[in-house]
């Protein structure tokens, strides 16, 4: 069985042909989805056939947080109801970015910041997302974003206003113990989504964040050696994509003798393009 790690999807258009059927692993679903003038061939045609893709044989991985982490032994009361840092205009279907941003930007208690958590933004980020109750994860460019694990790692309780988004672990994990879903629709309401928050009782937000701080160490990478080089993490990230890749291998063999025993001249829907 082949698998393939992608980081960006749209980046393997060029090659989607010849990786059809391994074993995907995205973080995501959306580029695949949309269709983008720039990404086709010479030939036309939309892009990645949505049998390519499936969540029968892939498998949805986190990105590497870039904030550190923080237990809750050492957490403390946080000042800010909600929090985004990062850019305001996106692409596809980020474009609620921009229109959150307008909703909220003078909201009390809303923290909207333009920037990104690198060299210079690093600390600005760290406190505000150890500052905030809630940390807003719009859709960007695509779905997710490495925002969503920040956040989780910073025991600040995730909101995801994207309708597309795909998981990392699920049915390991219950994001719902920890995260807030609010639909796109409901979300560019005006005040809304304030509301919604300040709904959310001191004993919920509690819960959440206790629940949060037992799924961190899912979604770490880092093994704590000089360059990555050594064992990973034992009930970390690696190991969990192992287990899901596991996971999958039962319904792939089932799809690839589905596919053989097909009668010439028969048709039977494709599921997914595991062979």
């Amino acid at each position: 069985m082949m698998k393939h790690c992608l980081a960006d999807p749209v980046a393997m258009w060029h090659v989607r042909a010849d990786i059809a059927s391994a074993v995907l692993l995205v973080v995501d679903f959306g580029g695949w989805y949309m269709e983008d003038s720039n990404a086709h061939n010479a030939e036309g045609g939309a892009m990645i056939q949505h049998t390519q893709i499936s969540l029968l044989k892939d498998v949805i991985v986190p990105y590497t947080h870039l904030l550190p982490m923080l237990h809750i032994s050492n957490d403390h009361p946080r000042k800010t109801l909600l929090y985004f840092k990062g850019a305001r205009h996106r692409h596809r279907g980020g474009l609620v970015r921009d229109k959150l941003w307008g909703l909220l930007q003078n909201e009390p208690g809303v923290v909207i910041e333009e920037g990104f958590p690198n060299s210079t933004g690093r600390e600005q980020s760290i406190q505000g997302m150890r500052n905030a109750e809630f940390c807003l994860h719009p859709a960007g460019d695509t779905p997710t974003s490495c925002r969503l694990f920040d956040a989780i790692v910073s025991l600040c309780i995730p909101v995801i206003v994207s309708d597309n988004i795909e998981l990392p672990f699920e049915g390991m994990i219950d994001y719902t113990e920890f995260s807030v879903f609010v639909s796109v629709q409901d979300a560019l309401q005006p005040n809304w989504l304030v509301n919604h928050l300040n709904g959310v009782s001191k004993m919920q937000r509690n819960t959440m964040r206790r629940s949060i701080a037992q799924v961190q160490h899912i979604f770490e990478y880092d093994n704590g050696y000089p360059g990555g080089i050594g064992p990973p993490v034992k009930d970390g990230a690696v190991n969990h994509i192992w287990k899901k890749i596991m996971h999958k291998v039962p319904t792939i063999k089932e799809m690839v003798v589905r596919e053989r025993r097909k009668p010439n001249g028969t048709s039977i829907p494709l599921r997914c393009h595991c062979t």
